[in-house]
């Protein structure tokens, strides 16, 4: 992401953050800094589609540890999918590796978003107290299912307001051809993988997590990749 389009954003998510933000202050900041992310991959792609040179389809892979290891790759993924990104998890000790495919301006977003929800995550959990009546590992991972379903929900609403903004069919076209290209170079690199079966969770911190998914920041302070592996504390 360019300098300018990161110093934008960082300014918008730090008036969303300040303390004497209204709820509603904060959510119209939070929207802008999601507009803005998801306009820069329209025009990027659009970009490489004059020049392919400027915006290869690649790939990178993230170690996402313990504690709640399972639950931050659904965040992952969650992130990953509405930016024409596909992920494959890899058992990896206590966690796993994480192997991302997309273009690279894409793959530096859901870098971007992921690392900044993982924090927002981990502060969500620890102002949220577990209900006495609850286990507290099942309450959080219940929590965290919460807060990546609205994610995703809230990343394909400013995806999809981004690709209608910027020209109609011919951008749809061009977004659903990054999407197959992808697909194609994560077959070539797994041809027999598997889907892994849902998960069924007991908790009852689904929907706080859904409304701590509602107000969290669809931005980021870095591009750091190896932050991704940032653990959710207790």
């Amino acid at each position: 992401m360019s300098e300018a389009m990161l110093s934008k954003v960082r300014k918008l998510l730090a008036q969303a953050e300040d303390p004497a933000c209204t709820p509603a202050e904060a959510a119209a900041f939070t929207a802008k800094a999601a507009e803005l992310i998801a306009r820069y991959g329209v025009d990027r792609a659009l970009l490489a589609v004059r020049d392919p040179t400027s915006d290869p389809v690649g790939d990178r892979v993230l170690d996402v540890v313990a504690p709640y290891a399972r639950d931050k790759v659904g965040l992952l993924a969650a992130v990953a999918e509405p930016l024409r990104c596909r992920c494959v998890r890899r058992r990896q000790g206590n966690g796993f590796a994480v192997h991302l495919f997309g273009f690279a301006s894409d793959l530096e977003r859901v870098d971007l978003l992921f690392t900044s929800l993982l924090v927002q995550a981990a502060q969500g959990l620890a102002a949220t107290a577990v209900p006495a009546d609850d286990h507290p590992a099942a309450f959080r991972r219940s929590w965290l299912a919460g807060f990546a379903e609205v994610i995703g929900g809230r990343l394909w609403a400013a995806e999809t307001a981004a690709a209608g903004e910027s020209g109609g069919p011919s951008v749809a076209l061009v977004l659903a051809d990054r999407s197959d290209r992808v697909q194609r170079r994560l077959t070539e690199e797994y041809p027999r993988l598997r889907t892994a079966p849902a998960r069924r969770l007991g908790g009852t911190g689904f929907g706080s997590g859904a409304e701590a998914g509602n107000r969290a920041h669809l931005g980021g302070r870095g591009l750091d990749g190896n932050r991704a592996g940032r653990q959710l504390g207790r």
